[in-house]
């Protein structure tokens, strides 16, 4: 059963969402990531297979298919 760990809710819908992950103080986008992702606020939630996977494409088992360069501020 879903379960949204940010706000509880239980209402989820399947979608392919785009996430920003810091790996070793760098920024990595991976697109097309299979979410399960809350009806009420948002966020997605990923499944463990899932998860583990992009963890083994962002440590080196995959190659990037392209690389952008990205603006980044600070909330000070």
């Amino acid at each position: 059963m879903f379960r949204c760990y940010v706000c509880g809710k239980t209402e989820g819908h399947e979608e392919l969402v785009h996430e920003v992950f810091d790996i070793e103080g760098r920024s990595v986008r991976v697109e097309n990531v299979p979410a399960m992702v809350c009806s009420h606020c948002g966020e997605p939630v990923f499944s463990r297979d899932t998860t583990e996977k992009v963890r083994r494409m962002v440590h080196g088992e995959a190659t990037p298919m392209k690389t952008v360069q990205m603006d980044v501020f600070a909330f000070t």
